[in-house]
């Protein structure tokens, strides 16, 4: 069997896979409830209620820095609307955009099962890696958003599917669903072309654009953005997957024009290459020059890390990254207000992420806070 014909035919299996999945909650609501079954079925649908109120959050980046925030946020409120780079040229999505044309699908998998109600289940489905044959590197949630492209037709109507399929506690939409590839130029003339390069020289760059620079927003991204209680950019990459968000003009515009909280989430870490020496104001400056202002706030972690953590991360040429005194000066004369918080969370005993459950706390406490000062004012 080709290759084409096999990845899309696995794609096509695992769809079906998932879809049998499924139905299992629906098929108990047909069984004759009990008092205990009662009793869960009013709190479920209070706790659902309570969600469907809650604010609307609009997160935008991508990678696994976006993943995390978005497995807190389903907690405090469904109306959560994910925005994701679709720049990726790396491992398996490189190899689908290169091989089908299809736009990037690796983050806007994980962005899925982060906002699924049962993301351990997900996770051990979607996440499961091919290790030999044709398929060698490909995950099986990538294969099946090439199996749903190619179906619909459409990206966004893949992606769609997708989100109502697995039932997720908001919506995940790719930035735009044309083909756009990174641009940058270093302080030192270099031109740079693509993600990997750009990540790779991210600390030398000047200037950084998109090409073709008349590329389009899905229309739902302008919308979601209106009609947003908060706009959340990051945590992420910050050349390669916040800052290809904000390089479309008519996404910017629409944080611009937004009358809400804007709320940058600070890195833990700096990457190597790509933002490596650079402190955090640096990354601020970095989303201001793109998106034309300034934040309202940024949230930034104050715990220190582990030694044996920071070690072997400093083996891969990353450091942490804390706001020294000079830096808060800097952003309380650029009304940027900071919000410092424990914010690590050490997984599986080997790696660094935010500790979702408390950025998701800091978010709603701030968007709270907005909504009774505007009540007063």
């Amino acid at each position: 069997m080709p290759n084409s014909a096999v990845i899309l035919a696995a794609g096509f299996l695992i769809g079906c896979v998932v879809t049998a999945l499924m139905p299992s909650r629906s098929r108990r609501r047909h069984s004759v409830p009990t008092g205990s079954t009662r009793r869960r079925d009013v709190m479920g649908s209070a706790i659902e209620q309570r969600l469907l109120q809650g604010p609307s959050f609009v997160c935008i980046g991508g990678g696994t820095g976006l993943s995390t925030l978005l497995a807190g946020l389903k907690s405090f409120t469904r109306n959560i609307t994910a925005v994701v780079a679709v720049t990726d040229e790396g491992g398996s999505s490189g190899r689908l955009r290169q091989e089908w044309g299809v736009l990037p699908p690796g983050d806007i998998r994980n962005c899925l099962v982060a906002l699924a109600e049962d993301d351990n289940s997900l996770n051990r489905i979607l996440n499961f890696r091919f290790d030999r044959g044709e398929l060698d590197g490909h995950s099986l949630g990538n294969l099946i958003l090439l199996a749903a492209c190619e179906l619909t037709g459409d990206f966004s109507k893949a992606v769609e599917e997708l989100n109502r399929l697995l039932a997720i506690r908001g919506r995940v939409l790719p930035v735009t669903t044309e083909t756009v590839v990174l641009h940058g130029e270093t302080e030192d003339g270099l031109t740079v072309k693509g993600e990997m390069e750009l990540s790779d020289n991210g600390s030398r760059m000047k200037r950084i654009w998109l090409e073709p620079s008349s590329a389009r927003p899905l229309p739902d991204v302008i919308d979601a953005i209106s009609g947003a209680d908060m706009i959340i950019l990051g945590p992420g990459s910050l050349f390669t997957s916040i800052l290809p968000n904000l390089l479309l003009e008519e996404v910017t515009m629409a944080i611009r024009e937004a009358d809400l909280p804007k709320v940058y989430i600070a890195n833990l870490m700096t990457q190597k290459n790509e933002t490596e020496r650079m402190n955090i104001t640096a990354h601020l400056d970095w989303i201001a020059s793109v998106l034309g202002e300034m934040p309202d706030y940024i949230i930034v972690n104050h715990t220190p890390i582990p030694e044996d953590y920071l070690e072997r991360y400093r083996e891969k040429g990353a450091e942490p990254l804390y706001l020294s005194r000079d830096e808060e000066l800097y952003l309380e004369r650029n009304d940027c207000g900071v919000v410092s918080a424990d914010l690590v969370n050490l997984k599986d005993g080997k790696y660094l992420r935010h500790h979702s459950k408390n950025l998701a706390e800091i978010l709603m406490r701030i968007a709270r806070d907005y909504k009774e000062n505007n009540l007063r004012g």
